[in-house]
């Protein structure tokens, strides 16, 4: 039997798609790349904002109609819209032959046999319940980094959000067993680790009484292979001095942090829930600045939500033109239901949030594109990603770009390349979000 896998939504999903792809290849399914051949399909599935529940229903309705039309036997939807709505799910989509609840996903083998014989069942677990522990994963990014999920869950509680309905309290994933998937990754051919959770920088404080963030990143530079490590989710108020010190002082830990702000007038962090205010995020900035000047910060941002003014509009605007941020998302408000901020007064007009979502992102492209210029002469080490044969040039990711949602390196040479090699080049210009650059032979890693 061959399996369709589509993975949806966030990285941390995904790292549950991996999971799920290695028990099913060890009962013996095979896997295609292609819908019309397949015998299953499963859709790990996002609802996190109104655009990711609707492309996962989209997608489960037209994999259905494969049922119909194609050799599609069966359809199995998991992931955070199948915890949610399991119930509304096989009462409206009959096409959908199991649900896989989001800390259920050590079912999927069982979930598929069922199918197979005909029977219709819903997988849950308490969503509070332990982590489910996958040392082993299918490796699907392509290339030569992999994700580690260090945590699950939030305890924020931030107005907009339902992770915390979807994915349960915040629970660590205990450190030998992130230290043992690290070791299996590497042994892989893994050479940079990304860590995820929907917050990295409480790591530890459920099971260890204190943040362990650091001394799990000291383990980890320990991993042979490894090469690069870069954190993502890392909330500003929980960011510690000790935390930026070892980013400092490991030589593998990238100079990048992903830090999301969400907002930078007071009175919209408040309704929002956060729990931190514009001055601290001032002051943790600074802190991070003045001890790594070259990092580069990463951080999102929504526009439209919930009582809104012009004015608070206005304070976010001027703030971002004075951070000047290395790399920047915005994203509409979207209301979830079931969530405090969905049922606020003061709802912004979709127009509205859009307009004032294009008008960051203008201002964010200006300030990118300048930071991209103020690169050209300096020497970066990159991670070689693949080959573009027509116009004989490497394409690369340097320390300030995640793969996916920053830009790229193209490097220029006559040396025969791999896949995962680290070389350092000399950028010789920019465009855009990318950067282009030379190799330097003596700098060769």
């Amino acid at each position: 039997m061959k399996i369709f896998f589509v993975s949806l939504g966030c990285d941390k999903n995904l790292v549950d798609s991996e999971v799920m792809l290695e028990q099913l290849h060890n009962r013996g399914y095979s896997f295609t790349d292609d819908e019309e051949e397949a015998d299953i399909a499963v859709v790990n599935s996002c609802c996190f904002i109104g655009d990711a529940k609707e492309e996962s229903i989209r997608t489960i309705i037209e994999l259905g109609g494969r049922k119909q039309t194609g050799k599609l036997q069966k359809l199995i939807l998991c992931g955070c819209l199948a915890q949610r709505y399991h119930q509304e799910i096989l009462e409206e989509l009959p096409e959908v032959d199991a649900v896989v609840g989001t800390l259920a996903i050590e079912r999927i083998v069982d979930a598929v046999e069922a199918c197979l014989a005909g029977k219709r069942e819903i997988y849950l677990e308490d969503i509070q319940s332990p982590p489910f522990i996958g040392r082993k994963r299918v490796n699907t990014t392509g290339g030569y980094y992999a994700f580690l999920k260090i945590a699950e869950g939030c305890d924020k509680h931030c107005t907009y959000c339902v992770i915390p309905k979807v994915r349960g309290n915040f629970r660590s994933v205990p450190m030998e067993d992130l230290l043992a998937q690290a070791r299996e990754l590497a042994a892989q051919g893994i050479r940079e680790l990304i860590l995820v959770a929907q917050e990295t920088t409480v790591y530890g404080t459920d099971l260890y009484g204190a943040k362990q963030l650091p001394e799990l990143l000291h383990r980890l530079c320990e991993i042979e292979g490894i090469r690069w490590i870069r954190l993502l989710y890392c909330y500003p108020e929980e960011i510690t001095e000790e935390l930026i010190d070892t980013i400092r002082d490991e030589e593998k830990i990238v100079h990048y942090i992903d830090m999301p702000i969400q907002h930078a007038s007071d009175r919209i962090l408040s309704r929002m829930g956060r729990k931190t205010n514009q001055e601290e995020i001032r002051r943790k900035v600074a802190m991070i600045r003045g001890k790594i000047p070259d990092i580069a910060l990463r951080t999102t941002l929504i526009t439209g939500f919930p009582g809104e003014t012009e004015a608070d509009f206005e304070e976010l605007y001027r703030f971002v033109n004075e951070m000047e941020f290395d790399r920047l998302g915005v994203f509409p408000y979207s209301a979830e239901e079931d969530t405090p901020a969905a049922s606020m007064p003061d709802q912004i007009d979709e127009k509205v949030k859009q307009s004032r979502r294009d008008e960051i992102m203008e201002l964010q492209q200006a300030i990118a594109f300048e930071n991209e210029e103020n690169m050209v002469g300096r020497l970066l080490p990159v991670m070689i990603e693949g080959r573009i044969a027509e116009d004989n040039v490497y394409v690369a990711r340097s320390y300030r770009d995640a793969p996916d949602v920053d830009g790229y390196v193209f490097v220029n040479t006559d040396r025969d390349l791999m896949s995962g090699d680290f070389v350092t080049v000399r950028i010789t210009d920019s465009r855009e979000y990318d950067l282009i650059g030379e190799m330097e032979d003596e700098f060769t890693q």
